[in-house]
């Protein structure tokens, strides 16, 4: 496939933006393959993600950004985000002891579905060692005590380890860990969680015990970004499942393990693809 740019923008709407932005493009012969954009009423924020073959556009990769940041930045208040298809990003999973999510993970990189690079799965426990074998991906343990009392020295670590690896971004595959701030800090909206309800109820720990006390008629499962706030950043995907009084705390956790790798997986998929935009504490997914 022909390698694309991608620009993902938002600024304060205002007529204009989307004739400028692709005159930009087709002035320097740049051929547009995709074009989506969304405007918040409430907020008067445009949005827009627009991606162009690099074959014959004029201008060379490394200066795009800079033509793009001089001509629209101050002008439309612009903030702007530039990728390219061929750089493909390099994803650490996070793990603890449930195999479910990164056994999904696993085979959909394996299956092709995921233009991504996986160069290590990094863990509080040996348990899953066997699945990185498995897929030829090297594995990193790191415990921490019961009192955290080496948990800053473990995520220095950690973070030396990511930075080795070129990680691009980290997903978090049931790992049964509270990040530091200092490690949220160094990838804002880089971090992908899925969290086993359907936020923002049942929030923290054993959310399948408080549906089940609660006597709820769905359950679901959240996938979002993670921000120093527990299980408060900008939601990425969401599903949901029904279910009857005749389920039990067990039923629920067996039944949202099926969810949770699902919605995992499509937030996953969209954050390769570049698909996603946050503002505030809210994303923009688009098609």
């Amino acid at each position: 496939m022909k390698q694309t740019a991608i620009l993902l923008l938002h600024c304060p709407d205002q007529p204009g933006i989307i004739s400028e932005m692709t005159r930009f493009i087709t002035d320097n012969k740049g051929n547009i393959v995709y074009l989506d954009q969304y405007v918040d009423k409430e907020e008067g924020m445009f949005f827009m993600r627009i991606e162009w073959e690099l074959d014959g556009f004029v201008i060379p990769r490394e200066k795009i950004k800079d033509y793009i940041d001089t001509l629209y930045a101050q002008r439309y208040q612009m903030t702007a985000n530039l990728y390219f298809s061929d750089r493909r990003p390099r994803m650490a999973i996070f793990v603890s002891r449930m195999s479910h999510c990164l056994y999904d993970l696993l085979a959909r990189w394996k299956a092709g579905e995921f233009e991504v690079d996986i160069p290590c799965i990094v863990s509080n426990h040996e348990e899953l060692r066997y699945v990185a074998e498995q897929f030829g991906i090297p594995y990193y343990v790191w415990s921490i005590n019961k009192d955290h009392s080496n948990k800053a020295e473990v995520e220095a670590e950690e973070m030396a380890l990511l930075r080795e690896k070129q990680v691009t971004f980290i997903v978090l595959a049931r790992y049964m860990q509270i990040l530091s701030d200092d490690l949220i800090r160094q990838y804002p909206n880089h971090i992908i969680n899925i969290h086993h309800s359907f936020l923002p109820a049942f929030v923290g720990a054993k959310p399948y015990h408080q549906a089940y006390q609660r006597g709820v008629k769905i359950i679901g499962a959240t996938s979002h970004y993670v921000t120093t706030e527990l299980d408060a950043g900008p939601i990425i995907e969401q599903d949901v499942t029904r279910i009857t009084h005749k389920d039990t705390p067990e039923s629920l956790a067996l039944k949202g393990k099926d969810l949770e790798k699902i919605v995992l997986s499509r937030a996953v998929s969209k954050h390769i693809e570049r698909k996603i935009l946050t503002y505030k504490n809210r994303t923009i997914i688009f098609s």
